[in-house]
């Protein structure tokens, strides 16, 4: 079944609903995955994200231009090609989502914005435009939020959390994205809705 990587943005570990559910997840992934199948984490939170500052923008810009990084923009430009190179070694993705501010948390853009590289994530064409390079992969991801939810007016929120993340893997290339939500509202009954979002969760691991 392939290598799977599950991508946690939340920084709440096991009170995480969000992790929960992606636990959920890859408990009925394992079970139908074989024993040549591959799970790992990556925690966005757990320090090894690289910042993506000047040095790592110019070098960017250097080798969008065709030109070679300084040393200071070569190790800023190296430790986000590891990232990426971590990142494409998987043909799977279990992503972990809280909705925060109506979008999503700031590590998790931090990570987007470390591994979408030219080259890597896209490539450009003159006349075509964005070139998308991680086409065949998949990715399931599971969007929750404690307020805003589907169907209420915008007084409860917007939602730009889902928008953005799927926008990305779109122009990435990846467009078999399969979505598990758990949205109670303020006044919802968690552990009912919590349950069917586990559920939900298992059926989209079980053919994933």
């Amino acid at each position: 079944m392939g290598k799977l990587l599950h991508i946690s943005a939340s920084p709440r570990g096991s009170a995480s609903h969000s992790r929960r559910i992606a636990d959920a997840f890859l408990d009925e992934y394992a079970r139908h995955a074989g024993d040549d199948a591959t799970i790992d984490h990556f925690d966005l939170w757990d320090g090894s994200l690289p910042e993506f500052g000047p040095a790592a923008a110019a070098a960017k810009m250097a080798v969008l231009m065709g030109e070679t990084p300084t040393d200071e923009q070569k190790d800023a430009w190296d430790a986000a090609v590891a990232t990426f190179r971590r990142f494409d070694a998987y043909d799977k993705y279990l992503f972990s989502v809280p909705m925060w501010n109506a979008g999503v948390p700031y590590i998790l853009k931090q990570f987007v914005d470390v591994v979408s590289q030219p080259g890597m994530v896209f490539g450009i064409d003159g006349e075509r435009g964005y070139i998308p390079l991680l086409a065949g992969k998949r990715a399931a991801v599971v969007y929750t939020s404690a307020v805003w939810a589907p169907g209420l007016g915008p007084e409860w929120g917007e939602n730009a959390q889902s928008p953005y993340v799927e926008g990305w893997l779109r122009w990435a290339g990846v467009d078999d994205i399969q979505a598990i939500r758990f949205h109670p509202a303020l006044w919802g009954d968690y552990p009912v809705e919590l349950k069917k979002a586990e559920e939900a969760a298992r059926e989209v691991a079980r053919t994933f």
